[in-house]
């Protein structure tokens, strides 16, 4: 019946509101007990020292009375939190959007641009913690960056900007595909893949996207063209092609890419959407077809690598700082 549903929704919003609200009131009472942890320790001689001791008392005392979640890593926790948010205006307005969990993985990250990029992704896209986790580990922010090399960290835009190239990474990670390495998947093996795990996929494409088709047809009069996988980016407007290429960038794939755009729009493009955006997703890139082909001037063409494993820290940096000296060169020449 209408009525019990009804009652369910403000039984279930109100439990909803319950949780946020003990969830900024533990969350700034964490953020007090750092701010009171580092003062003490500022009165100590040897801070260090003194430091340790400090959380070591507050950790046996804290415990006896309130119970558990006050171990010596807890409280470390807690000082670092105030230590990343030291404005008490900034902690205000973070404390009540993020769970604590999420506070946990996200103070972690050095830079602060890519800090307050999580903290702004969390609460618009309401990532749960584990995919925050696995976004950080996999450089999310950087990635995104190396596509606006021209831009300082500091100039990433807003969604309303609605620029392409802050939807676009580079590399992208498929480790959830689970091939082993080296890998010698077939490309519709890899393109079944992805849509097997379309829920992984669409959460490293980021924002926006909404899957339409796998080997979408297009008729001509006289021929019929399969493009392996087709979204719709509902922020941009737009379709977003991707042609999956398990080889080496040659500058057939581009042409192939660039006609399969142009077709797109002209046959299937409604009147209200922008100009679809063709991404070819290569194993690896050859920056000479990059150069002299059309991507270099059709601002809605991108070639971006894929990795199918989780790499290192140190190989993925390297990925992403090729990437970005690459566009900076092409941007001076």
């Amino acid at each position: 019946m209408q009525y019990i549903q009804e009652i369910k929704q403000i039984l279930a919003n109100a439990r909803q509101k319950a949780y946020t609200a003990i969830n900024a009131a533990m969350t700034e009472a964490y953020w007090k007990i750092g701010e009171k942890i580092v003062l003490e320790e500022q009165n100590g001689k040897n801070r260090a020292a003194y430091g340790e001791s400090i959380l070591k008392d507050l950790s046996i005392a804290l415990t006896q009375e309130f119970g558990k979640g006050f171990s010596y890593a807890n409280l470390r926790n807690f000082r670092q939190f105030y230590l990343t948010y030291p404005d008490p205006e900034i902690c205000y307005a973070v404390r009540s959007k993020l769970t604590w969990t999420h506070h946990r993985l996200i103070m972690r990250v050095e830079n602060t641009d890519a800090r307050n990029y999580y903290l702004n992704e969390c609460e618009n896209q309401n990532w749960s913690s584990r995919v925050l986790e696995r976004n950080i580990n996999t450089f999310y922010y950087q990635r995104i960056l190396s596509t606006n090399a021209q831009f300082p960290a500091t100039q990433i835009r807003e969604i309303e900007t609605q620029n392409i190239k802050d939807f676009i990474k580079d590399p992208y990670i498929f480790e959830f595909l689970n091939i082993e390495q080296p890998h010698y998947a077939k490309e519709l093996e890899i393109e079944t893949a992805l849509i097997e795990n379309l829920q992984s996929f669409l959460l490293e494409l980021g924002k926006g996207f909404s899957f339409v088709a796998k080997q979408f047809r297009i008729s001509t009069e006289t021929s019929h063209f399969y493009i392996d996988l087709v979204f719709y980016n509902y922020i941009l407007k737009c379709f977003v092609i991707f042609d999956l290429k398990t080889t080496k960038l040659t500058h057939q794939d581009v042409g192939q890419l660039d006609m399969y755009v142009r077709m797109f729009d002209d046959l299937k493009k409604q009147d209200n959407d922008n100009p679809s955006i063709g991404i070819l997703l290569c194993a690896e890139k050859d920056e000479t077809v990059v150069k002299y082909s059309v991507l270099a001037e059709n601002k809605q063409l991108f070639a971006t690598k894929y990795l199918p494993f989780l790499p290192t820290e140190q190989e993925l940096i390297a990925e992403i700082e090729r990437e970005k000296l690459s566009i900076k060169q092409k941007q001076n020449e």
